[in-house]
């Protein structure tokens, strides 16, 4: 099958999916597996090779995701039964005040995500935005885009964020300068992103804080709320292990014991889970609840959560078909002649592979593969590679849509429709993108 008709066929199954999720109304789990099944058999697989890639693409992405997130709703479910959560965004709003803690809810996720992916640190902190609006009384939309564009931002731009020091070790970018070119991108991309469209957004966009996180006050587990030091550092704790790792790690032997140990607790599965252990600890045993309430308090958390799982994974089954049909190799021949400059090239290659495969990591690390042999003969140095290794970072998130997990952690823990999702995550996921790719080019003109 031609390039050309790989690349009409996925653009194809977009659109029909886009019909079928908005126009139809068919559940995004179904319409996900049809549209892939569809997808499939119009690029040319071996229909009896599509039920494997199925399997592959649920598989491989609920083997991490749906861990994460089953763990991370009982997690965070205790914090917020406890009152842990609202100690934080009572603390929060005091410290920045109402009008604005979309401001704070930015710089929170900017921080909190550099050790993390993505879905781990939504998962970790959209909690605490949740508990911002039931104190604070505001935008579920401004508070919650807020978060997310710090999150992303962190995610596409900054090391030791896992993207890009992925892309940054195979071009051998500068690190140095990644730190310099990456803040130069974020805090401009974060900002238009994050607090400036949440607020404009959020007055044509409403939704009502999700059921399951409405609690009236004074319904509180164990007695007074906790002090916020026990609280954010409970939150903080998994991250602290996380970073742990992602840190000494680089300075150890990577078969030492130290380095396994390391792998070990500063897994997200392992820091999660010890958060858990603690949070069931300290905010329930030592506060006198008992055992059996800490646990359906974790059953009721389940709920919610498995229908992000399986949406997340139907995603990954469309994201998969995209990926053996070939639709990425096709794109990238496609591009590689056109003679475009190098970093404008780097970010559409990860643009182009972002809006058809879904997944940011596989982009970046697609986009890397496509353009290292371009720039072999090229003999750039660290600092111009860095600013290609920013502009494929924003390529990567641009444009988010039906594929992408993000769009769906977005579309279900805010309570959003698909079309609001487009409005709200997608424009927010490509502003910042756009703003990261043009400071890159920004940046290469003076290098």
């Amino acid at each position: 099958m031609s390039d050309m008709s790989l690349i009409l066929t996925a653009l194809g199954s977009i659109a029909l999916l886009l019909f079928l999720v908005m126009k139809v109304r068919l559940h995004a789990v179904v319409s996900l597996i049809l549209v892939s099944i569809i997808a499939g058999l119009f690029s040319g697989m071996n229909p009896a090779d599509i039920t494997n890639t199925i399997q592959q693409g649920m598989g491989g992405t609920l083997g991490f995701v749906a861990v994460v997130v089953a763990l991370g709703a009982m997690f965070g479910r205790v914090m917020e039964e406890t009152g842990a959560l609202d100690q934080i965004a009572h603390t929060l709003l005091n410290k920045f005040g109402n009008d604005k803690a979309h401001w704070a809810m930015t710089f929170t996720g900017f921080i909190c995500a550099l050790p993390l992916f993505f879905d781990v640190a939504v998962v970790l902190l959209i909690g605490i935005a949740f508990a911002v609006v039931r104190k604070g009384g505001g935008s579920v939309v401004k508070i919650g885009i807020s978060l997310l564009a710090g999150i992303a931002t962190c995610q596409a731009f900054l090391i030791p964020a896992p993207g890009p020091i992925l892309v940054a070790s195979q071009l051998n970018a500068d690190f140095g300068y990644m730190i310099v070119f990456g803040l130069l991108a974020s805090i401009p991309a974060m900002i238009l992103g994050g607090p400036l469209f949440a607020s404009l957004i959020s007055q044509r966009v409403h939704v009502e804080l999700p059921a399951h996180e409405q609690q009236e006050k004074g319904e509180r587990e164990g007695g007074p709320i906790p002090s916020f030091a026990l609280s954010i550092s409970i939150v903080v704790f998994p991250l602290l292990l996380i970073g742990l790792k992602t840190v000494v790690s680089r300075f150890i032997d990577e078969k030492s014991d130290l380095h396994n140990w390391l792998a070990l607790i500063g897994h997200p599965f392992t820091a999660i889970l010890l958060a858990c252990l603690i949070a069931f600890y300290v905010l329930g045993v030592r506060r006198n609840i008992p055992n059996e309430r800490i646990m359906e308090i974790c059953s009721s958390a389940l709920q919610p959560a498995g229908i992000i799982i399986l949406v997340t994974g139907a995603g990954g089954v469309f994201k998969q078909v995209l990926i053996d049909s070939g639709v990425g190799d096709a794109l990238g021949n496609m591009l590689a002649g056109s003679g475009l400059p190098i970093v404008i090239l780097a970010f559409i290659l990860s643009a182009s592979v972002r809006v058809i495969q879904g997944s940011a990591t596989v982009a970046m690390l697609t986009a890397c593969g496509l353009i290292i042999p371009i720039l072999e003969p090229l003999n750039l140095d660290g600092a111009q590679l860095a600013a290609i290794t920013i502009a494929i970072g924003g390529g990567s998130i641009v444009l988010s849509h039906v594929n992408d997990s993000g769009f769906w952690l977005a579309n279900r823990f805010l309570g959003l429709s698909e079309k609001q999702t487009l409005q709200t995550w997608t424009v927010m996921e490509t502003i910042i993108g756009t703003t990261g790719g043009i400071v890159a080019v920004i940046i290469s003109a003076f290098l």
